[in-house]
This record gives structure tokens, sequence and C-alpha cells, in this order.
């Protein structure tokens, strides 16, 4: 024990420290103390009484409950540095004392980025994931790789930074991470492209859980969107797995977000229909679009006239999205216009086509004269024609 007492006065005697030099110090250190806690407690106080909305905005839950984290023991560390710093200590001493006010104030700072980057991403996520309801399953896909990801690059730069700050090299540290970075991300680049086309389906949102898709070859409702793939129910019942990756480089419809409908068909009827009675069909028609709710008339027009058929191309706007309701209307507007042409007596059997039927046994026998005799013959020349 008394070595060891003896250790100790020998190494404050080598510091060389006067009593007022020590006073000061302690003083200092004392006051640092004080007038941060105050300030820490004032700050949050003032935080606490700001108005609800304030409250609830990113910048001020992010202080709160960052500030929150802050202990007493970093306050403690954090004033006897500044006392410390006023000592006149010798030269390894104070080289020594840059480090530990490097490592203290680096940790507080990484603390304070560690605790911000989880509040901040989770509000964020939450932000841009709510919907009526509730809120989207999807927030959770990236939610927690992205968090790890910026909270495991926060303490990655201070690692480096400490080490750098005593001394060591670490360029070939740093060297040695890329190198290491780039043959994991050529192992994983497939899993790798799938994760982060999860996040980016998750920030970006192209569609969402319960969302009907057409993709490519298949349509269906999505029912989950993980990491690695995206599930969807086929119209068929069958549940169809495509990776994230693939699935974004693909044109995706999204059906859910449709407002509108809109609606092009054609109708056709005889080319023998007479002219003015085709000349009404376009405003018949426009009055039996009409007449349905949650539908806009657009056009009606007599598009081609040819040999075969007339054809009227009508186009119409459907003010509600729903599938079942498109097709209530579609079915009534055919059964009115069927009517329509009935009553106007308009056809819609195309023109009577003839075809010229030739026996089999004939040949065509070059010669003015079994060409005469063909002609002159009651029944072997003569084709015959049926209507059909």
């Amino acid at each position: 024990m008394n070595n060891f007492y003896a250790n100790v006065h020998n190494f404050f005697a080598s510091l060389d420290i006067t009593l007022p030099n020590a006073l000061f110090a302690i003083g200092a250190a004392v006051a640092s103390y004080i007038l941060m806690h105050g300030a820490l407690i004032l700050f949050r106080r003032r935080l606490g009484r700001l108005s609800e909305e304030r409250q609830h905005r990113t910048i001020a839950q992010v202080l709160s409950k960052t500030l929150a984290r802050t202990g007493t023991l970093a306050i403690v560390a954090t004033a006897i540095l500044i006392g410390l710093s006023v000592l006149d200590l010798p030269e390894p001493w104070d080289a020594r004392l840059g480090h530990l006010w490097f490592l203290t104030l680096g940790l507080q700072l990484a603390m304070f980025l560690h605790r911000a980057v989880k509040i901040g991403s989770r509000r964020y996520f939450l932000s841009h994931g709510r919907k009526p309801g509730g809120v989207d399953q999807q927030v959770t896909v990236a939610h927690t790789v992205v968090i790890w990801l910026l909270q495991t690059t926060v303490w990655v730069v201070f690692m480096l930074a400490m080490l750098s700050n005593l001394g060591i090299n670490v360029t070939t540290f740093v060297a040695s991470l890329g190198i290491g970075g780039v043959a994991i991300a050529l192992a994983v680049q497939n899993i790798l492209g799938d994760l982060f086309a999860s996040m980016s389906i998750a920030v970006d949102k192209p569609f969402e859980v319960g969302d009907s898709i057409s993709v490519d070859k298949f349509s269906g409702t999505v029912e989950h969107v993980g990491l690695k793939t995206t599930r969807v129910r086929a119209v068929g019942g069958e549940q169809v797995i495509i990776s994230n990756a693939e699935l974004l480089r693909n044109t995706v419809y999204n059906y859910r977000r449709m407002t509108t409908r809109r609606i092009q068909f054609t109708l056709r009827a005889s080319p023998s229909t007479p002219r003015e009675l085709a000349a009404r069909v376009p405003e018949l028609l426009g009055e039996i679009i009409g007449k349905h709710e949650k539908v806009r008339f657009d056009r009606a027009h007599l598009k081609t006239l040819d040999q075969n058929w007339i054809e009227y191309e009508i186009v119409y706007t459907m003010l509600d999205a729903d599938y079942g309701l498109y097709m209530d209307t579609q079915q009534a507007i055919n059964l009115d216009a069927m009517q329509m042409f009935e009553d106007l007596g308009i056809s819609t059997a195309p023109r009577p086509q003839h075809l010229l039927i030739q026996d089999p046994d004939q040949r065509d026998v070059r010669g003015a004269d079994q060409a005469a005799a063909n002609e002159d013959s009651p029944e072997g020349g003569r084709p015959r024609y049926l209507k059909h």
C-alpha cells in the first residue's frame, strides 16, 4: 500500500502541477458540469413546451429523443476533460489529452448519430407507409435494413477516425475493406440486387400490398413484398413468386390506382343500311350511353365503310374504376344498342357473299370452236351461283 501511494505521489510530482493550477482546473471542471447540465435541462424543457404540432415534427422528435440519451456520465467526462485542458501538462500527456478529447466527443457524436438515424428513418418510413386503416406492411421490409446499414456506417467511420487519430495508418485497412466489399458484392450480386429493389419498392412505392397489378405475362393481387421476392396471387388462384429485381425490370400496371376507365369499342352494321338511318346511329348511341350513372359520353362516329361492314367507333369514360361496374354498364349498352338496331330496322349481318361453283370434270379447252360449243351447251359450261 505504501508503494502504491508512493507511486501516485511520484506520478503527480512528475506532472509538475502547482496548487493554484490544480484548483483552477477543478473549478473549471465543476463550472463546466453545472453549465452543461443546466443547459441540457433547459433545452429539454424548451422542447417539452412546444405545441403539439411542432412536437410531432421530425427535427423536434430527433432532438428530444437524442438528447434524452445523453447521460450524466458523458457530461462528467466532458467536464473532466475541460478541467484537464487548463492544466499545464508536459508534452506526452498533452498529446494523450487530445486523443481523449477525440475519443470522448467522437463517441458521443456517434451515439447521437446512431440514435438520430434510427428515429429519423423510422419516422420517414412511417410517414411514407401510412394508408387507411393502419400502417403498410412494406414499412418493415426496408426499415430494418436501412437502419442497420446507416448505423453500421456511422460506427465504421468513427472507428477509422479514432484509429487515424491514434496514429495508425488506416489506408491499407480501408483498401482491404474495399476489395473485400467488391468480392462479397460480386458473390451475392443477385441477392443484393433484390435487396435494393425491395428498398426501392418500399420507398418509391410503385405498388402496395393489396394492389391489383399486371406484369409481363400474369396479373394478380400483391400479397407480400419481402426482402428478396414479391408474392402475387394470380387471377387463376395460384401464387406467383417473382424476384424484386426482375419485377422492377418489367412494366408494372397498377389497376388499383385507376380513378377513371376509358372505354373504346366498335359496333358493326350491314353496308346496305340507308344513309339516313346510318346518320342517326351516333346520336342514339350517345343517348343510350349518357343515361347511365358514373359515365361520361365522349364520342361516337361512323369510322369505316367497306363492302362488308359499316363500323361505328364509340368512346366513353367510366368515372368509377370498378371493373364489375364497367362490365355491367357495357352489357347494358350492348343490349340497348341491339334494341336500337332492331327498332331502326338496321341489320347487323354482313353483305351477302356469292359463291361460284363449277363442275370439276370441265376443262379449259383452247380454241374458238370448243369455246362456242361450251357456250351452246345447255348444261355443261354454265356455272351455278349459290348465295351465301
